[in-house]
Order: structure tokens, then sequence, then C-alpha cells
């Protein structure tokens, strides 16, 4: 693999929960304007999404930001306006969303489609739906079933799946039902809430001399004195979203959720 042409033409998994893990869509019409919004922005911003999904508490997505800082101001705007929207419709105040969200880089050669699939099987993950086709809230549709979806750009290897539409979607829809594997689903989920470049070592490597800075898990164990001064900063993390109170874990009363 060559070095990247740019990090930030680079596809990202992004997940952003609800404050304190409380529901954050309460009715259908708040998926809508969720939508309605995320798409006038990913066109504003040059930042295509490729796969989504809205849980209860919290949403999944996958896109590919084309401009520096895309992916910080689409989150911010994208996260004021809802939040503006839920306080108005439901007369409520305060945050929604917990303190940030969580996002890291993506080895589009090798990760791209487990990550499509394992934001559309997050439904069933959950216990919300026993075929991902039977969730309507979710980039599934588009992808794998052919509706119309004004949101959904698909990425270039999305498309080398097939050449004609028909068997490109016969065959995403065929691995998605097939499932990931659980090591791949942990390693999806450490990546994205760690905030680490998902790859192998050579793309990890080439992302942090693009960065100067560590994108991966540090190393065990005591470091050698020649790279103490050297040591790499930790992995980029999202711009924050205002100042938002720090994440507080809570037991119980969850709604399904997923992950």
């Amino acid at each position: 693999m060559g070095r990247p042409a740019g990090v930030r033409s680079l596809p990202w998994p992004v997940v952003q929960r609800g404050n304190d893990r409380k529901p954050c869509f309460f009715a259908d019409i708040d998926r809508h304007r969720y939508l309605d919004d995320l798409r006038h922005l990913a066109l504003e911003l040059d930042c295509p999404v490729h796969a989504y999904v809205l849980m209860t508490n919290h949403v999944h997505l996958l896109l590919t930001p084309r401009q520096p800082r895309a992916l910080p101001r689409l989150m911010q705007a994208l996260g004021r306006r809802y939040v503006r929207y839920v306080n108005d419709r439901y007369l409520r105040t305060g945050t929604l969303w917990e303190g940030r969200y969580k996002a890291c880089l993506l080895d589009d050669d090798a990760h791209l489609l487990n990550c499509y699939r394992y934001i559309e099987l997050n439904p069933v993950r959950a216990g919300m739906a026993a075929d991902p086709a039977d969730y309507p809230w979710s980039s599934h549709g588009a992808n794998a079933l052919g509706k119309p979806d004004p949101l959904v750009q698909p990425h270039t290897r999305y498309l080398a799946l097939a050449g004609e539409p028909p068997q490109r979607r016969q065959t995403y829809r065929s691995l998605v039902l097939a499932g990931l594997e659980p090591a791949e689903l942990e390693r999806i989920r450490r990546a994205v809430q760690g905030q680490q470049a998902l790859g192998d070592h050579r793309f990890r490597y080439e992302i942090e001399y693009q960065l100067s800075r560590r994108v991966g898990p540090a190393p065990i164990g005591r470091p050698r004195k020649s790279q103490v001064s050297a040591k790499p900063a930790t992995a980029p993390e999202p711009e924050p979203q205002g100042k938002c109170r720090r994440n507080r874990q809570t037991a119980g009363g969850q709604s399904p959720s997923g992950a």
C-alpha cells in the first residue's frame, strides 16, 4: 500500500451517544430532521456519507471528509442544530449529546466494508431487528436493496464489489448477512472508542509519519531511552462540541442500543 494521498481523504467511522446514554431520538420526525440536516451539511462541507444507522440513544456514521477540518465542523454544526431542534420541540434545556463524538482513521483497503457491515448490523446486535433490512433508519436499504436515499454516497470500495448495481447490491447484502467475526467486531469497536487508526502496522506507521503523532495503542513496557524525547503524541481527538461535561457512566436503565 502506498502512502495515503492525505489523511483528510480517508474514511472515518464515527459514533456519537446521547448524554448518560439516554435517548436522543423520541419520534420518527426527529430522525427525519437529523438525516436532513446531516445530508445538507455533508454536501456543504464535501463530506460524503457512505453508511449510517440511527439507534435509540446513539448514531453511527461512516464518512469521508475531503477538506481539512470538515469532520469536526460537520459534527459540531449537526450537533448544535439538532440539540436546538429537540430543545424547542420538547420544551427542554441542556445538552443532549455526551461530551464528544468518537472517530478513527480507517484503512479503506482492509476494513472499509467491515465498517459498513458493523454499522448496518447494529440493530441486529441490539435485538431490535432480525434482519438489517427490517430496520428503516440505516443505510442498508440503499446499499443492499437499492432504496432511494439522498444521503448515501457509495465509496469506491463498495462500487468495486460488482460492475452492475443489482449484482453489487446482492454481493453486498450477502456480506452483511454473513456477519462479522467477533475479533473484527471488537477490533472496530476498540479502534473507534480509543480513537486509534484502524489498519495494519504499516498503515498506522504511515499515518503517524504524516501526523507526527501516535495513532495506535502504545507499546507495552517502558520506552527505550532513545524514544523518550521523541515519543509521538496521542491519537488526534475530534474537536469537542462546545463546553460539555465529561461522560458519566450509568448502570442499567438503558434502552436497546447495540454498540
